[in-house]
């Protein structure tokens, strides 16, 4: 079986080795039966391996709308691509506006033209045009203040400029630095260092049935109140004929005695006893392999050192 496997892949499992019936390929002189191979069927998955959900939401009318007005969960969720572009098109409107404004201020007050005129007091010193106003914002803005461009206590409408370039870049600052922040923070990347086992298996264990499988954790860093839990995803009809698409169902891997509270030192199994109050306890092995359901493993904690 290993065999067949390094030579076809994983994308193939045996269906018959038995040396009669006509589902066996030609044999060669002195070769035994060969085992006929099919490709697996690939189904959806609800959830994928990465832990995102294959869901798509239609028909909610205002969707566009409601999303707005959760607008700063919406740009944490999105992509790091569109979060970059907001981060860097926000910042850039916003300098050209505020520059656009000093700009406005000293063509109205005419400082444009009177700039060089040795007894004028302009608005602010040495801007003379739309460049020079875009610097002396980004001096102000950044508090690198180089003293050649400053502004005069002769322009009130200045003053009030002023006042009000500093709370608007406090605003801007503060959504999208902490909307970075947390992006960084969240816990997919340190999700890549929390490993499964690639397959679950079902065998005796202090003499019951039980499904199995291993979950470790690669860093140092402990994951502090580390708490396992299983949801077998399967459709089912009910006595009164509604058909539940996607019935969630728990699967008991420890709560009634703890072991779903984890010390995720070393690699654990975690199991689940296929009794009497197991979804499981009448599927047959055959029927396990035709049946369409899905295992969800939701393993929630806190890393330690964040």
């Amino acid at each position: 079986m290993s065999a067949l496997r390094r030579k076809f892949g994983d994308d193939y499992q045996v269906v018959t080795t038995s040396s009669s019936g006509s589902g066996l390929q030609p044999q060669g002189p002195g070769q035994g039966p060969q085992q006929q191979l099919v490709p697996k069927k690939k189904r959806q998955r609800f959830v994928d391996k990465n832990g995102r959900c294959n869901v798509q939401h239609g028909n909610l009318g205002s969707e566009t709308s409601r999303y707005l007005s959760d607008l700063f969960t919406t740009l944490v969720d999105l992509k790091w691509r569109w979060n970059l572009f907001i981060f860097i098109l926000t910042y850039t409107v916003a300098w050209l506006f505020m520059a656009s404004m000093w700009w406005v201020i000293a063509y109205t007050r005419g400082d444009l033209n009177k700039a060089h005129v040795g007894n004028y007091t302009p608005c602010v010193a040495n801007v003379y045009n739309f460049p020079s106003a875009f610097l002396f914002f980004i001096e102000t803005e950044a508090t690198i203040g180089y003293g050649y461009r400053y502004i005069t206590d002769k322009c009130p409408e200045g003053i009030i400029l002023f006042l009000f370039q500093s709370i608007l870049g406090s605003i801007v600052d503060a959504f999208l630095i902490g909307c970075m922040f947390i992006k960084m923070s969240q816990p997919k990347k340190r999700a890549e260092t929390l490993m499964f086992s690639e397959h679950a298996v079902i065998s005796m264990r202090d003499g019951k049935l039980t499904l199995m499988f291993r979950v470790g954790n690669l860093r140092n860093s402990h994951m502090v109140s580390a708490q396992i839990r299983c949801k077998l995803l399967k459709s089912r009809q009910t006595p009164e004929g509604e058909f539940l698409p996607l019935d969630q169902l728990e699967l008991d891997v420890g709560f009634s005695t703890g072991a779903d509270q984890l010390f995720l030192v070393s690699p654990l199994t975690i199991c689940h006893v296929i009794d009497a109050k197991s979804p499981f306890y009448d599927l047959s092995q055959r029927s396990m392999q035709t049946e369409q359901f899905e295992v969800v493993v939701i393993l929630e904690g806190i890393v330690e050192t964040t």
